[in-house]
């Protein structure tokens, strides 16, 4: 089934949302039960397509997985894991996989993983993970599309990163944490989801110390050593920030729950900026709202504490309306501003400059058809659609369902007019919502 979301844009959102569990965290998680060779289970992991792909994964590695959406609780057995070949077809798909290279290392000191895929928004270096690999006792070759990695054993060491790498961080931390003796990871990357990968790996009984800090120490543990544990995930910074963007982006005024307001402290100085105002109501919700003139900002990403390169898309979408000029600044990925071709579709003046967007505030889009080009971007593009005159498609939409779970049941809790369409090529009939029914 292909599907598109159709959206009547126009309306600011009111109401109430809930934020899941983080999918950066929960694959990552998923990943690191490798390690244990034992039961875990995981609370709060979001229902998504990237979910759905590391369980097969794991599968295919002969752990067994048991995933319950109603409870979003995964339960995950790695004892009986036969197989050190992850495939090009799970992690050409979805780079967050590919971190099952450090945990199967660590463990059977052997692993043959595919080079990582993903969204089409740049180049996944992976020389930090292999110096990494490399300094704790590994050899590794790359090799028909695949990274190898054999060690007879692997030993503690002192490792530099040149550039904080997340994904780097977490493969030397899941290969380290079985290694003889200690290892300092400097220069590593700060996010919230490295520090919940650690609390994750010390909750079944590693060593570490250090994790949302520019040095770790991983002392090696055994694992016999290790502990069954139940933990869980985080809540998705990213998904939080998506829908603070929306709200200012059509002016509303709406309760985002489930969040840690902390870990969003880059976004929010930007949103009051930008003219919205964020009120704390507790330890995990806030209220975000939005009154009188919407400003330009220039908006900066770089690794955790700063700006969110995940957050740039749908952030330019509001400031595609705001008044003056705006200048991001895209420092992670070079192939992300894919999203720019379709606003302008949709009447914004912004162009790309190098790694700039240059963004002209309009007074207002129009609704267009338009095209999901990455998870980010789609996401981006649904927000254009929420403020835009008139109706806006967004297609190839699978790239949303990758990172958002209920992103169109939640948009329209909050008021939003949008819709979910099942397209059946066999006969060409469109399904909306697999009832009979006008569209709005």
């Amino acid at each position: 089934m292909h599907q598109k979301i159709i959206i009547e844009g126009g309306r600011k959102l009111k109401g109430e949302v809930t934020v899941s569990g983080a999918k950066n965290a929960a694959l990552k998680l998923m990943a690191a039960s490798i390690i244990l060779g034992d039961t875990c289970e995981l609370y709060n992991v979001p229902e998504l397509t990237d979910v759905y792909t590391m369980t097969n994964l794991l599968r295919t590695l002969g752990a067994e997985v048991d995933y319950n959406e109603e409870e979003q609780k995964v339960t995950i057995n790695a004892a009986e894991i036969d197989n050190v070949e992850a495939h090009y077809d799970f992690v050409s798909t979805m780079r967050a996989s590919f971190i099952v290279l450090g945990a199967l290392l660590g463990r059977f000191h052997e692993a043959k993983v595919a080079l990582p895929g993903g969204c089409s928004i740049g180049e996944r270096r992976i020389d930090f993970h292999i110096k990494g690999l490399e300094a704790l006792g590994a050899q590794v070759k790359i090799e028909g599309g695949y990274v190898i990695a054999k060690a007879k054993k692997l030993t503690g060491s002192k490792i530099y990163l040149d550039r904080p790498s997340v994904g780097a961080t977490e493969n030397i931390m899941l290969a380290s944490v079985l290694a003889e003796g200690s290892t300092i990871l400097s220069n590593a990357a700060q996010e919230p989801e490295i520090i919940d990968l650690a609390n994750f790996l010390n909750a079944m009984g590693c060593d570490i110390s250090g994790a949302g800090t520019s040095e770790i120490i991983i002392n090696g543990v055994r694992q016999r050593d290790l502990n069954p544990l139940s933990y869980t995930t985080i809540p998705d910074r990213v998904e939080a920030g998506t829908y603070i963007a929306a709200i200012i982006a059509t002016r509303g005024k709406a309760v985002i729950r489930n969040i840690f307001p902390n870990h969003l402290s880059a976004v929010t100085s930007k949103v009051i900026e930008m003219g919205g105002k964020i009120t704390v109501l507790d330890p995990f919700s806030i209220e975000v709202s939005f009154c009188g003139k919407l400003n330009g900002v220039n908006i900066v990403t770089q690794p955790y504490p700063g700006f969110p390169t995940d957050l740039q898309s749908p952030f330019i979408s509001a400031l595609v309306q705001a008044e003056g000029v705006s200048i991001v600044t895209e420092n992670i990925y070079e192939n992300r501003f894919r999203q720019l071709g379709e606003l302008r579709r949709m009447g914004a003046d912004v162009q790309q400059e190098s790694n700039k967007a240059i963004i002209k505030g309009v007074r207002q889009l129009t609704g267009a058809q338009v095209i999901a080009t990455d998870l980010r971007a789609g996401a981006a593009l649904i927000i254009a659609g929420l403020c835009a005159d008139g109706v806006s498609e967004v297609k190839d939409i699978y790239h949303v369902d990758r990172g958002y779970e209920k992103i169109v049941e939640k948009f329209s809790n909050l008021g939003a007019n949008i819709k979910r369409i099942e397209l059946d090529e066999t006969n060409l009939d469109v399904k909306i919502n697999n009832i009979d029914e006008p569209l709005f």
